[in-house]
């Protein structure tokens, strides 16, 4: 069967409302509240938000299917003609209450331009974790859930996507990177000798990955006692990745640039985040070892 657009963006369609099912599911007591938008030049989507559940203060899972004339910015960084673009996916970030849970994030996207000399098409994505404490037997967990799901498609995904999200989620002006990393990728198309069939299939076991691993850490962390140190010390590392989002991703950069709504676009952030004047935590402290972990080219597969 020959994959469009419309197939795809129905796909990520059920993506989103399984996710928000088992993301409720483990919750317990939050719901996600949805919010339908449309876009003046073409398109609109789905904003689910949950605020305050037991698990969950902040919780995002957005569905876009978007069109339209692509804004100069977009072509001019994407390096294309000016034409017409399409662009559909599912974004996701998770908040907990609990310091001992980590910050997740996962995007897929689709991606198709058409001007009057050429077409392409282009799937984009990954998932990534970021903890306030990093537990590396988690991180090692983690890693090699994502490494079971790529090598089933290619056993160079890992090793080239791992490198990717290390290099893309590095807070540049901090020389640190935001969490443990994940896998990041774009711009994956047919030149990866690969049909569409066949990249969209590891774009949906990618995604389809996300709520399982999730609820292990839901689960195993909810009923772990915190002071409010600890809470203040979230709210810090909440800090460095509202710097990361703002300063940095391009999907947040993307959505603005082509008149996306802002509340959806925005709806990363967290309701509580805090920053200190040259702040540094005390030598030997717990939180000065996660600032340890911080690094890119960890090999997370050796920790379990």
């Amino acid at each position: 069967m020959t994959i469009d657009k419309e197939i795809i963006a129905d796909w990520f369609k059920l993506l989103q409302n399984d996710i928000c099912r088992q993301l409720e599911q483990e919750d317990g007591a939050g719901k996600f509240k949805e919010d339908l938008w449309e876009r003046p030049g073409g398109g609109g989507g789905k904003t689910r938000i949950m605020k305050d559940g037991q698990i969950i203060e902040k919780g995002g899972v957005n569905f876009s299917a978007v069109y339209g004339k692509m804004p100069e910015k977009i072509s001019d960084a994407l390096q294309l003609e000016n034409g017409e673009f399409f662009a559909t996916g599912v974004s996701i970030v998770i908040h907990p209450h609990n310091p001992y849970i980590p910050i997740i994030h996962m995007n897929v996207r689709y991606f198709e331009t058409l001007s009057s000399s050429s077409s392409k098409w282009w799937f984009g994505g990954g998932i990534d974790l970021t903890p306030h404490y990093v537990n590396p037997a988690e991180a090692g967990y983690f890693h090699k859930q994502l490494k079971s799901v790529c090598d089933q498609h290619d056993q160079d995904f890992y090793p080239e996507f791992k490198k990717w999200a290390d290099d893309y989620f590095y807070i540049r002006h901090r020389e640190e990177t935001r969490g443990i990393g994940g896998v990041f990728f774009d711009h994956l198309n047919g030149e990866r000798n690969k049909s569409k069939e066949e990249l969209f299939e590891f774009v949906k076991d990618l995604a389809n990955a996300f709520a399982p691993t999730y609820r292990r850490f839901m689960k195993e962390n909810r009923r772990k006692a915190f002071t409010e140190k600890e809470k203040q010390w979230q709210y810090l590392r909440r800090g460095r990745y509202v710097e990361f989002n703002l300063v940095y991703d391009r999907g947040t950069k993307f959505g603005l640039d082509t008149s996306g709504r802002t509340e959806s676009i925005l709806m990363s952030l967290p309701s509580t985040a805090s920053w200190e004047y040259n702040h540094h935590p005390k030598k030997g402290s717990k939180e000065e070892e996660t600032l340890k972990y911080l690094k890119k080219g960890i090999n997370w597969l050796d920790h379990d």
